[in-house]
This record gives C-alpha cells, sequence and structure tokens, in this order.
C-alpha cells in the first residue's frame, strides 16, 4: 500500500490512525500548498486531486478519509479503532457522522469562504464570504453541543478511544490554526483535547 499524505486535517486523521495501529505503510506526500493535487501526474492517481488517498496493493485507489480508515480496520482488526462489535462500530459511526455533519463540514466550508479563500477559489466553488461567519458559528456550536454530551466520559464513544476521536481531535487542531479555536468554557472538550494531545499518535 502506498499512501499519499498531504498537510491538513483529513490527512493527519489517517495519520494518526495508521499510528495507532502500529502499521507500517509507505508514504508519498503531496505538495497541495504548490497545487501538486491538481496537476496530472497526481490526478492520474487520484481523478478527484483530494487527500489523504490510499493506493491498495492491487493498484485500486481509496481517496476518502473514513472509507480509508475503515479499510484499514478492516486490514488489521487489532487494536479496535471503530468497535469490535456491531453494537460498538455502530456508535463509533454513528459520532463519526455526528462530527462530520455538526464540525467538520461547517468548519472547512466556513475557512474555504474566509481566510482559505485565496487558496480554493481559483479551483473550486465556495461560499460567500457573509456566509462563511455564519459556518464558523455552526461548527462552534456543534462543538459545545459535543462538550455537553461528553459528559463525564474518558473519550467520544465511552471507555474507548475511537476514530470518533481522532477525527475530532483533527479539526479541533486545524480550527486552532485558523481562527475557530475551542471555546474558552468547553471545560469536558479542553479536558479530553489534552488526553488526545497526550497519545503518542498525536505527536506527528
Amino acid at each position: 500500500m502506498i499512501l499519499y499524505d498531504s498537510v491538513g486535517p483529513n490527512p493527519r486523521v489517517v495519520s494518526m490512525f495508521i499510528a495507532e495501529k502500529g502499521m507500517e505503510i509507505e508514504r508519498r506526500s503531496v505538495d497541495i500548498m504548490a497545487g501538486e493535487n491538481r496537476q496530472d501526474a497526481y490526478r492520474r492517481v487520484n481523478p478527484g486531486g483530494t487527500t489523504p488517498a490510499l493506493e491498495l496493493d492491487d493498484g485500486a485507489m481509496l481517496s476518502e478519509t473514513v472509507a480509508i480508515c475503515e479499510y484499514l480496520e478492516e486490514k488489521q482488526p487489532q487494536p479496535a479503532l471503530i468497535g469490535t462489535t456491531p453494537e460498538e462500530r455502530a456508535h463509533t459511526r454513528m459520532w463519526v457522522r455526528r462530527i462530520d455533519l455538526r464540525v467538520a463540514e461547517p468548519m472547512t466550508t466556513g475557512f474555504r469562504g474566509a481566510e482559505g479563500r485565496p487558496m480554493f477559489e481559483p479551483r473550486v466553488r465556495v461560499v460567500s464570504s457573509a456566509a462563511a461567519p455564519d459556518l464558523k458559528e455552526i461548527a462552534a456550536d456543534g462543538l459545545a453541543w459535543i462538550d455537553g454530551e461528553l459528559g463525564e466520559r474518558e473519550w467520544i464513544v465511552g471507555d474507548r478511544f475511537t476514530l470518533a476521536d481522532i477525527l475530532l481531535f483533527s479539526f479541533v487542531e486545524f480550527g486552532a490554526l485558523v481562527g475557530q479555536p475551542l471555546r474558552e468554557d468547553l471545560h469536558r472538550l479542553a479536558a479530553w483535547r489534552a488526553r488526545v494531545a497526550a497519545r503518542p499518535s498525536a505527536q506527528g
């Protein structure tokens, strides 16, 4: 397998997932800041031009973050980061979907419509500058909701560290870099973030 890697929250999700699994996968860096992902050479690898992308041993390509993680879990079930039972897997997938819809999508769409506009506008449709603040607020509301739902649990899904933790952490860290930090009153999430940050997989 070959992982086509780059900067950004989605590549970080897969990198952390691989590190937690203890897997060794060949990597090739894609310089998205220089537009390498939009050049023909990379488009032949992944027509969508996105990162990360995972080239399988048979030459097939996976190019969606959650799909890549699901595949790696199937290839190496332990340690389980999605689940070992139908119930565990369902709860992890439920939280992954919630995080995607409530935090990741509005956060990144808001960023692309504001600070990220110079990078994204020449090649993809972005929301208006006027819409960007509302999307950022939607992401902030999502984080506040998760803070309330977290309660006294150690991890997002309970006592298991899962893909949901990796996904949320990667976007919380991204938000801190692009003017969308955690609100200071989200004490549960702040403590959770510190627990994830202390894991070796988060150090890369």
